[in-house]
């Protein structure tokens, strides 16, 4: 189990241990451009291409990109099925790319609602990389906040059904194990392009005391300098977790 962040105080580093992205803004690039959405996608696709190299070469540990969310269901059936395509043919060329550079690939979400082939070549790519160390890729997909905690929840009390005449046992940290990103530490800061700023059901649990940067940049245009920009506002930061700033110096000998 890694460290809560409501209730320790996680290590303390100069770049992030774990960085969360909700890359926004594809469809708007290809607007601008008058091209179609699709066009803003496929090249939203290199931009991941470009992050995870760069994350990986900056020695951050995890990255976790929200690719579909729950809600995304709702956009127009014909964006929906183009952004299944693109994710079958992701799976079909990248995971093997993945592999070669040593990077775990994982999957978070109800992935029950994908097509056959898409949940087969999920379970091959988590099976291919599952030893490697050098980054952990976690692709949010068909993935909410809400669903994380409540599919936790009922995780939970099936594995211990007497909590649920006995709750005296049953605080916050309970849920912890059971939690879609249970594998891996909180996110240190979390990234959104594309000018909006709120966190759009995006691991609600898990960005607790995550640090949380907006940019007006679209997803696309997003490269390695505007990653660099990112952890170095980052590191400006003072991460208190609740305390002051006396005892988090404390904490580590400053």
């Amino acid at each position: 189990m890694f460290t809560s962040s409501t209730r320790d105080i996680p290590e303390m580093r100069a770049v992030p241990r774990h960085v969360a992205i909700i890359m926004d803004g594809n469809g708007r690039w290809a607007k601008q451009r008058m091209l179609p959405r699709v066009a803003g996608h496929r090249r939203g696709v290199e931009a991941v291409r470009a992050i995870i190299l760069a994350c990986a070469e900056r020695d951050i540990e995890y990255l976790t990109l929200f690719a579909f969310s729950s809600e995304n269901w709702r956009r127009p059936a014909d964006e929906v099925s183009i952004l299944m395509d693109l994710f079958l043919r992701a799976l079909e060329q990248e995971v093997a790319k993945l592999h070669s550079n040593g990077i775990r690939f994982k999957v978070i979400g109800d992935t029950s609602s994908f097509g056959p082939r898409i949940r087969e070549l999920i379970a091959v790519g988590e099976a291919q990389t599952a030893g490697n160390t050098r980054l952990t890729l976690t692709i949010a997909a068909n993935y909410g906040g809400r669903w994380d905690i409540a599919q936790a929840a009922r995780r939970y009390f099936a594995a211990h059904p007497e909590a649920l005449h006995d709750q005296s046992e049953y605080r916050p940290e309970a849920l912890e194990p059971f939690l879609a990103m249970a594998y891996a530490p909180e996110p240190d800061l979390f990234i959104r392009t594309g000018g909006e700023q709120r966190i759009s059901n995006f691991l609600l649990w898990q960005l607790a005391y995550t640090e949380l940067f907006f940019t007006d940049m679209l997803w696309p245009d997003f490269d390695a300098a505007a990653l660099d920009a990112a952890i170095d506002w980052y590191r400006q930061r003072e991460r208190r977790f609740g305390r002051t700033s006396e005892q988090v110096q404390a904490a580590h000998g400053a």
